[in-house]
């Protein structure tokens, strides 16, 4: 019998930056291995156009991607939820894990800005794919 694989959520404020290229990040690495969703406590009306460009830039197409709000059942759903600055706004369940990323908001941002958010997720997914799966696979 095969296990569910686990479950990661990533949110912020409007789910229109950074919990999109986080999750985009992590279901490229993760390649099936690991469910990933996104979703935002306040959900703006389209994705950020810096952050679809610096997420193009490294191959990773957000351009059909939209910002959809976090729903109770998506957090219990999760086995790792990640929150990204919607401080009290982001619900809060028993029995999973939480974990609060401090990233600079890419919103109004210039390019090279968003591509230095971009590249902390980055390396943040990285240490979290490694913590939930272990480098092997």
């Amino acid at each position: 019998m095969t296990l569910d694989p686990p479950a990661v959520l990533f949110v912020c404020v409007h789910n229109a930056g950074r919990s999109q290229m986080a999750a985009a990040l992590l279901d490229r690495y993760a390649q099936g291995r690991v469910q990933v969703r996104s979703g935002g406590s306040e959900p703006a009306d389209q994705l950020n156009p810096a952050v679809v460009e610096a997420m193009a830039e490294i191959g990773v197409d957000l351009s059909k991607a939209g910002p959809k709000p976090v729903t109770p059942e998506l957090v219990t759903s999760a086995n790792v939820v990640i929150t990204m600055g919607c401080g009290d706004a982001c619900p809060i369940y028993p029995g999973t894990r939480y974990e609060d990323w401090t990233i600079e908001d890419p919103a109004g941002k210039s390019l090279d800005t968003v591509r230095a958010v971009r590249n902390e997720i980055d390396q943040r997914v990285k240490r979290l794919l490694a913590e939930i799966i272990g480098t092997a696979g």
